[in-house]
């Protein structure tokens, strides 16, 4: 993790607070300090003037208008694409296909590539860190085809077994699927690495980028992975939208993921030609203001500078940790090497759910649950866990609330 003086030497985080005005509120009387980035980020004024712009100015419906204020939506949104390829290092534009966030990319992959290569007997493997997103659409699947699902294990600090993870592949795996982060824990897994192994034994490579896409370098080329899926909302964009990654040949030889406008280049009743890519996989009128909104998400990171932004937000995770760890009754759960900035953890006799009561009446927002990973909390062998997630506007004096709180729940739940 690098120095926070160097990782701050070229941004202002009280400037870079003011652009997100949601920030600037009180909650139940006190300054709101905002730690659920894990669930989604707040949205810069880019964004918003972004949205706004598009249903001042030029709303209007893509690719089929000829008129002034078609062309202008076009080509805001396919200059998203262009944003989002680079984003992610994709080859070409076309292997980018707009959806309405990571699930629909992995259900997407699910539903075409899936059914056309798993079969009877089929092997699919899945990690004990996933989302139920990236584990319910694979079962599906194999109970659809009559294949099996192969899982991962997790070891005590909360990062993947990857020894047993060369022990589950075989000649019957066909797909591995696998977050790039954890959004339970934080723990970065070594996924270039799993594309190797899956690689060679013959399978192909779904990442789910969700928790990464705001935190880390993306390079699919480099990855060499199959499919890569990310949300808007995760990377301080838009809610319902996001893209998924594929490789073009891919792409080419899998069916349409549903029917409509915009999917087809000619309809008769007697047959259909499909779209070409990316087209082919975005049926129907998109959700065009958040696409163009995307961009900027994605423009507004660029400029600041991925590697700059997790330096600094890498500096939160090591203060956190060490504060929060020290509050009595604490433990703290995944404590992997390598993670996002992602703490979780439980006071040992108070019930997740009234730590997070508690500290909302302090301003403090967290999450508390299993946040979508059941499997995962059934693994340490509790209910959930308090997440508390940081972002680039985030501060140590809002960390410093946080455990005061802890500490004075402590003081006055404990018996």
């Amino acid at each position: 993790m690098a120095d926070l003086n160097t990782a701050t030497s070229s941004i202002d985080i009280q400037k870079i607070r003011e652009q997100f005005p949601i920030l600037d509120q009180k909650v139940n009387g006190k300054p709101l300090a905002y730690f659920d980035n894990a669930a989604t980020t707040q949205k810069p004024l880019v964004v918003i003037d972004a949205l706004v712009d598009y249903y001042k100015g030029y709303n209007a419906n893509i690719h089929r208008g000829i008129h002034t204020l078609a062309e202008k939506a076009t080509k805001a949104y396919e200059d998203s694409r262009k944003v989002v390829q680079e984003f992610v290092n994709a080859n070409e534009v076309e292997e980018i296909i707009f959806t309405k966030g990571t699930s629909e990319g992995i259900n997407l992959v699910a539903a075409t590539y899936g059914r056309q290569n798993v079969g009877p007997g089929d092997e699919i493997i899945v990690s004990g860190l996933d989302h139920h997103s990236n584990i319910v659409p694979w079962q599906i699947l194999a109970e659809e085809k009559g294949a099996s699902i192969k899982v991962i294990p997790v070891l005590e600090d909360g990062s993947l077994d990857i020894k047993a993870f060369e022990d589950l592949l075989s000649e019957k795996t066909r797909i591995v699927a696998v977050n790039h982060a954890s959004n339970s824990l934080g723990t970065i897994n070594p996924v270039s690495e799993i594309v190797a192994l899956a690689h060679k034994a013959g399978a192909k490579v779904l990442i789910d980028g969700a928790q990464a896409s705001a935190h880390l370098e993306i390079d699919v080329q480099a990855l060499d992975c199959d499919f890569y899926a990310i949300s808007a909302h995760k990377v301080y964009g838009p809610t319902g939208t996001g893209a998924l990654y594929g490789k073009r040949e891919l792409l080419e030889a899998m069916p349409p993921y549903q029917g409509g406008g915009e999917m087809i280049k000619n309809v008769s009743f007697e047959k259909t030609t499909y779209n070409d890519l990316p087209y082919k996989f975005e049926a129907g009128t998109p959700n065009i203001a958040d696409v163009i909104a995307f961009g900027s998400a994605l423009e507004f990171v660029n400029d600041l500078g991925k590697p700059v932004m997790a330096a600094y937000e890498n500096e939160l995770l090591r203060y956190a940790t060490q504060k929060v760890g020290g509050v009595q009754d604490v433990r703290l759960i995944g404590t992997a090497a390598n993670k996002v900035s992602v703490l979780s953890f439980i006071i040992e006799g108070i019930h997740p759910f009234d730590v997070g009561q508690m500290l909302d009446a302090r301003g403090v927002a967290v999450r508390t649950g299993h946040h979508c990973t059941e499997p995962l909390m059934d693994r340490f062998g509790i209910e959930g866990t308090v997440r508390a997630s940081f972002a680039i506007y985030n501060t140590k004096d809002e960390i410093d609330n946080m455990v005061e709180g802890l500490e004075r729940i402590v003081k006055f739940m404990k018996p």
